[in-house]
C-alpha cells in the first residue's frame, strides 16, 4: 500500500527557498500548520473506514468448530492507531499520509496491504494454525477510494494555503 503524498513540486520549492532567504521561521511554521490541517480530515476518514471495514468469512462447513477469536487485540482498532501524517518543508516538501508499518505487532505490519488488496481477499491460518486456512473478504482498495474523495479538495487546501504564505513573504 503506497502512501499518499501531496505535493505541489515546483510551487513547494520555490516557496521554501524563498522563506530559507528570507528567515521566515513563524511563516514556515504557519505553513507546515496548515498543511497538517489540510491532511488531517483525510487520517481521519482513512481511520474511520478502517475501523467499520466489514469483513466477511467464508460459511463454516458441517461439523466445524468456531468462536471468538483467541486474541484480545482488535485488528480494524489496531491498524487505524497506525495511520500517521507527516509534514515537511525541506526536500522533499510536501504532506504524506500512511500506515506506519512499525507501530503495528510484528504479526499485523504486512496486514494493511493485505487488507487493500484488488481482490479484497484475507487468507490467514486459523488460529495460528498453518495446517488451516481460513479466507476473508473485505472491500477491495479501501484505501485507494478514500484517498481518490478527498485528493480534490486536499490539492485545492494545499493550493489557497501556498497563496496565502507567498503574499505574506511578498
Amino acid at each position: 500500500m503506497d502512501s499518499v503524498r501531496i505535493v505541489g513540486t515546483e510551487q513547494l520549492l520555490s516557496l521554501h527557498s524563498r522563506l530559507r532567504s528570507a528567515n521566515e521561521a513563524r511563516v514556515a511554521a504557519l505553513l507546515t500548520r496548515r498543511i497538517r490541517r489540510a491532511a488531517e480530515p483525510l487520517q481521519a476518514d482513512l481511520k474511520n473506514t478502517i475501523r467499520t471495514l466489514p469483513i466477511r468469512s467464508e460459511a463454516r462447513r458441517p461439523g466445524k468448530r468456531g468462536g471468538p477469536t483467541a486474541t484480545t487485540r482488535p485488528l480494524r482498532a489496531t491498524i487505524a492507531e497506525a495511520v500517521r501524517i507527516s509534514v515537511r518543508t525541506t526536500r522533499p516538501v510536501g504532506a504524506r499520509v500512511w500506515v506506519d508499518r512499525w507501530s503495528l505487532p510484528s504479526d499485523l505490519q504486512k496486514m494493511p496491504a493485505v487488507m487493500n488488496s484488488a481482490n479484497g481477499r484475507i487468507r490467514h491460518p486459523v488460529f495460528g494454525n498453518k495446517r488451516r486456512w481460513a479466507n476473508q473478504w473485505t472491500t477491495p482498495l479501501w484505501w485507494d477510494k478514500t484517498v481518490r474523495q478527498h485528493t480534490p479538495r486536499m490539492t485545492a487546501e494545499v493550493a489557497r494555503v501556498l497563496d496565502d504564505v507567498r503574499r505574506q513573504i511578498t
